[in-house]
Order: C-alpha cells, then sequence, then structure tokens
C-alpha cells in the first residue's frame, strides 16, 4: 500500500504540476517558450539552493560518489531540462489534449525503463491492470479528436513524446545511481545543469529577451512555475522517486490532467464535460486497484518488508500463509 508521506507527496505534486498548465498557458503569451523554462529554473534553482544551504549541513551538500554525480546529471539534464524544454516546444505544434495524453504517457514508460535498469521494482499484473485504467481515465479527461491524435503535427508530437521518455528514463537512473545525497540537495545541484540546458536550447533556437513582456500576468506566471511548480513540486516529486520509487512517483502525471482541467475550468471559464468527470472517476478507480497491490512485495517502499519463513514453515517470503502466496 501507498503509505500516507507517499500519498500526501503525490496529491502535492499533482496539484502543483497540473497548475504549471495553466499558468504556461498565461506566461507563454508573454516569453519565448524555450527561455521561458530556463527562467523557470533559474528563478527555482535559486529558491531550492537557498532553501537547502538553511536546512543541511555543510558535509551533506557536497557530492560524494559516483552515484550522487549520475543522480545530479540525471535530475538536471533528464527530469528537468530535457524533458521540460521538449514539452514546452512540442506544445507549440499540439493541441492541450494530445499534450496531456503524450505526458501521461510516463507512468506507462517508467516501468519499460524500470525493468531493464531496477531489479527492484516489479510491476505486477493488477499494477498493469490499475495503470492502464488511469491512462483510460485520462483520455476521457482530456477527450481528444482521435482524427487529432492520429493525423498531423507529427513533430510536436515525437517531441512531446521524447520528452515523456526522458522524464522516465531519469527517473529510473535517479534510482539506479543510489547516490547518497538527499533528494532536495541532489535537485539543488541538478536544477543549475537543467537552466543551462535551456539557455543553450534557447540560444540555438535564436531566442531573444528582447521579445519579453513584463506584463503583471508575466511575473506572477513565472513566480508560480518557479517558486511553486518548480522548487517546492521538484522536492515532494523527487522525495518520492526516492521513498516510493520511480514507478509510483510517475503515477503523479496521471492526476495532472485532472488538475490541469480542473484549473482551467475555475480560473480560465473553460468548460468540464460528463466525459471529463467520467475520466476523473475511471482514473481514481485506477488509484484504487493500484492502491491495493499495485507492485510486488519486492518494490522499493522502504515501509514493505518481506519476511522470511519461520521454522514451522507457516510464513512464505513475503509474509503469506504457505499455499496462499500471491502470484
Amino acid at each position: 500500500m501507498i503509505d500516507r508521506r507517499s500519498l500526501a507527496f503525490i496529491a502535492v505534486t499533482a496539484v502543483l504540476f497540473g497548475g504549471t498548465f495553466v499558468a504556461a498557458k498565461a506566461g507563454l503569451d508573454y516569453f519565448p517558450p524555450l527561455l521561458f523554462v530556463a527562467f523557470r529554473f533559474d528563478v527555482a534553482a535559486v529558491v531550492l539552493a537557498g532553501y537547502a544551504l538553511l536546512t543541511t549541513s555543510r558535509e551533506d551538500l557536497l557530492p560524494r560518489t559516483r552515484g550522487d554525480a549520475a543522480g545530479i546529471l540525471a535530475t538536471g539534464l533528464l527530469v528537468i531540462g530535457a524533458a521540460n524544454a521538449l514539452l514546452f516546444v512540442g506544445q507549440q505544434y499540439a493541441t492541450s489534449a494530445v499534450g496531456s495524453i503524450v505526458f501521461s504517457l510516463n507512468p506507462i514508460l517508467t516501468p519499460v525503463f524500470a525493468a531493464v535498469a531496477l531489479s527492484d521494482e516489479r510491476l505486477s499484473a493488477r499494477g498493469s491492470a490499475g495503470m492502464l485504467l488511469g491512462l483510460l481515465g485520462v483520455g476521457l479527461v482530456v477527450s481528444p479528436d482521435p482524427a487529432n491524435l492520429l493525423g498531423g503535427g507529427v513533430v510536436g508530437k515525437a517531441l512531446l513524446f521524447a520528452g515523456a521518455t526522458c522524464g522516465a528514463l531519469g527517473s529510473v537512473l535517479i534510482r539506479r545511481a543510489d547516490g547518497t545525497l538527499s533528494s532536495t540537495v541532489r535537485t539543488a545541484w541538478g536544477l543549475p545543469f537543467g537552466a543551462l540546458l535551456c539557455h543553450l536550447l534557447s540560444l540555438s533556437a535564436g531566442e531573444s529577451a528582447a521579445a519579453i513582456t513584463w506584463a503583471p500576468e508575466a511575473i506572477v506566471a513565472l513566480g508560480y512555475v518557479g517558486v511553486f511548480a518548480g522548487a517546492v513540486a521538484y522536492i515532494t516529486y523527487f522525495s518520492l522517486i526516492d521513498e516510493a520509487g520511480a514507478i509510483r512517483a510517475n503515477l503523479v502525471f496521471y492526476v495532472v490532467p485532472v488538475v490541469a482541467t480542473l484549473g482551467g475550468w475555475a480560473l480560465l471559464g473553460e468548460s468540464i464535460s460528463p466525459l471529463a468527470i467520467a475520466g476523473f472517476l475511471t482514473i481514481f478507480a485506477g488509484f484504487a486497484v493500484l492502491g491495493s497491490e499495485s507492485i510486488d512485495a519486492r518494490s522499493v517502499l522502504p515501509t514493505l518488508r518481506t519476511d522470511r519463513a519461520e521454522p514451522d514453515g507457516r510464513l512464505g517470503d513475503r509474509g503469506e500463509l504457505r499455499g496462499h502466496e500471491s502470484d
């Protein structure tokens, strides 16, 4: 079962990441896309670095192992930098519905990479069913036009898929690196790498700061994606990867379209269709299935423990009665 701390982190991360779509929709009217992402990570890097300095001892701030270095690079270059750059650019060539669906492929892609790179994260049959239910719910929420999904915008969809792939791969590589740094410190080190990557991509795309319109709405949008959907959300998200594993951590991306849809309705006056409401219920059903038994007991949740057989042979490897062990 997902423990209370992980459940709280999932909720906070999903709400903050979901609000990104609303803030980005407003902010992209004032910023070039890659420069917007780069500034977002500039702000997040400053905020999180200050937080890490105030809350962490000096000896715990410095990377000491190869695993620390690998985790920092996977965080900054893949999960933060490349994933967001590709998603923001790809969104220009596809509808928000298509972008949400492709972004929500992250939880489906993660077990694929985990099966190759991690020996302790294996999705059970029931977990697979829960994930598919969640994906179906996402599709209902965004209610896409099948013609739009299948035709046109090939470049945009390829970029969006590449972004989702970078996020899924990066989260698995963080887990595989098994570094000694806390998730907060690792993220504080990774954010400058993500910001630098996005600045370089912005320069190579010919974007200019002269194109920015510094209106109050632009500052509010940048503040939200930098501080709340940046520094705060990354603290909870990367903590989830460490505590619950890459597969469960990326379940937040099932809830993100729900939050984005509700945020658009409340703040931007967008309508919610009955099909979207059915999608919400389907996603919740998927979480219920995942919560009952989403990953084998040999999974990465530190609170889960396997008990060896007692001398009388009554208990199996997972603390179950002999002859009644689950598949």
